[in-house]
């Protein structure tokens, strides 16, 4: 009966976890800050787009 109760302690022992290594911020490339810049007029646009529809006049 003891060598049972040492036997489930051999299956948990690859579910130990590591230690938690933050990760490092990458810098931004302009290719990035290019799409970035068309996606955020696009927005504007089409928010001004959608208040043109809606508003009463």
């Amino acid at each position: 009966m003891h060598k049972l109760a040492i036997f489930p302690a051999f299956f948990a022992a690859p579910a130990w976890a590591e230690a938690f290594d933050r990760p490092i911020p990458q810098a931004q490339s302009a290719t990035a800050e290019f799409w970035y810049a068309v996606a955020c007029l696009a927005l504007v646009l089409s928010m001004v787009a959608v208040q043109r529809l809606v508003s009463r006049r």
